[in-house]
């Protein structure tokens, strides 16, 4: 099993550097399979994959899900997701970054992707969870919310912003495409969806109005709307709803520790309890953590610590379930399960199932844990866990689980998170950019990037 993976690693590492006048051509296949930074790009290329091979035709996005060993749910192959696919065109601005393809066919793809995204209905400029890729009708995401989702739209504005910023002052072409990009987020009307209140509303629909009544209030994944709704230039929030709302009129504050390890900040979980990982990574592939800070939290403090929860029950292991360890296996967030679909963390993990996104998306926190679990992957289990994209969504070597499934909103942040890990790419563009300095300066933040 593991001579097979490492032949896969190879390969794969041959197509990485001898593609696209990449510089490493040097290097031996042998001592990259052992060199840190050749393995971050072999799995960095192999999970870009999944959105550039594995995109959906028509609409150049990102397919929900990706099943290699089974059925799909009925009629969901062609549906696109948008939060997952933000991640997916950010993704495609580090395989430009990388050579992983030509500028070329990244400009093709951005607009081709840009042109459906301003194609499709939208709610007062807000996307809806799921859309059909072959008609662009969107899909409901369940009964009453069949409308605008403002946290998926979220997700895709952080990239719009960082495709902006990529192509501002490019050739003609590239030009065109940060137009489109800087339309498309312009267009969001983010105060319609205080619902004239101080606070966020998650959906809203044509049919069924402000029906979800789903308020967001921190912390969790939901950060990055209110920040964005801030930093909009033409539909922007007051801070109030940011402090009101998002924070609870300073209620977010939390003195609780894990494992000993302060959470900082109350999660939306039950009490006591931390939340998935994705809490720490979605908001954070544009919004760079560190340095940033509030009247609430030091935020490197918030998602590092998080991070280190995880690694702290690993280490614990309170349910002995086997590969555990933060030399081992690691890492909750929502997944693939035993049962269907999960929000794992570390006070909810009834099967020992790990989600290799949750470790490996949060390389800029925990590097040395991060890229010691991703060898333990390597290492330990292979061909089990990687394939056609990357490493496999889930996985549990208690219950000798290891299904050949992918998800969109995973491995996206492992591609962008490792990518930032690296060189700070997406954080660069995204923290330059204007707007969300303006944005960030109304709420208060500090932030080693306001000017």
């Amino acid at each position: 099993m593991k001579h097979h993976f490492s032949i896969l690693i190879a390969l794969i590492y041959f197509a990485a550097t001898g593609c696209h006048n990449n510089t490493n051509t040097g290097n031996s296949i042998v001592g990259a399979q052992d060199d840190n930074d050749s393995l971050l790009t072999i799995v960095q290329q192999q999970t870009f994959q999944y959105f550039w091979e594995g995109a959906e035709p028509t609409s150049g996005l990102a397919r929900e899900r990706i099943h290699i060993d089974g059925e799909y749910p009925q009629n969901d192959e062609d549906v696109v997701t948008i939060g997952g696919s933000g991640f997916g065109l950010m993704a495609v601005l580090v395989g430009i970054h990388n050579n992983f393809i030509t500028a070329e066919q990244g400009e093709e793809r951005l607009m081709r992707a840009l042109h459906f995204l301003d194609s499709v209905e939208r709610f007062q400029g807000v996307w809806s969870h799921w859309y059909y890729g072959p008609t662009g009708k969107p899909k409901a995401f369940s009964k009453n919310d069949d409308g605008g989702d403002i946290v998926e739209t979220a997700f895709m504005a952080q990239a719009l912003i960082a495709i902006r910023e990529f192509y501002k002052d490019g050739t003609e072409n590239q030009k065109q495409i940060a137009k489109k990009a800087d339309e498309l987020w312009k267009g969001i009307n983010w105060d319609f969806y205080r619902n004239g209140k101080d606070v966020l509303y998650w959906h809203w629909s044509p049919n069924y109005g402000w029906g979800m009544n789903h308020a967001i209030q921190g912390f969790d994944e939901c950060m990055i709307a209110y920040i964005l709704a801030a930093s909009s230039p033409t539909h922007p929030i007051p801070a109030d709803t940011y402090h009101k709302g998002w924070a609870r009129d300073g209620a977010i504050r939390s003195d609780v520790k894990k494992y000993d390890i302060p959470t900082l900040l109350k999660h939306n979980a039950k009490e006591g309890e931390v939340g998935p990982l994705f809490w720490a990574h979605y908001s954070f592939l544009g919004l760079n953590p560190k340095g940033l800070s509030d009247q609430y939290a030091n935020y490197e403090d918030v998602v590092t610590n998080h991070t280190k929860i995880n690694i702290a029950y690993a280490d614990k292991n309170p349910q002995n379930f086997k590969g555990y360890g933060g030399v081992k296996g690691w890492g909750w967030t929502a997944s693939y399960s035993t049962n269907g679909y999960n929000a794992h963390h570390p006070d909810n993990d009834p099967t020992g199932v790990i989600s290799p996104t949750a470790a490996l998306s949060s390389m800029p926190y925990t590097p040395k844990e991060s890229i010691s679990f991703m060898h333990y992957l390597k290492d330990s289990i292979g061909d089990k866990v990687w394939g056609k994209y990357g490493f496999y969504d889930a996985y549990s070597e208690t219950e000798d689980w290891f299904p050949q499934r992918y998800l969109a909103i995973d491995q996206g942040p492992i591609v962008v998170m490792i990518q930032n890990y690296k060189d700070s790419f997406i954080w660069e563009l995204f923290m330059n950019a204007p707007d969300v300095q303006e944005g960030l300066k109304k709420l208060n933040f500090s932030s080693p990037y306001i000017k």
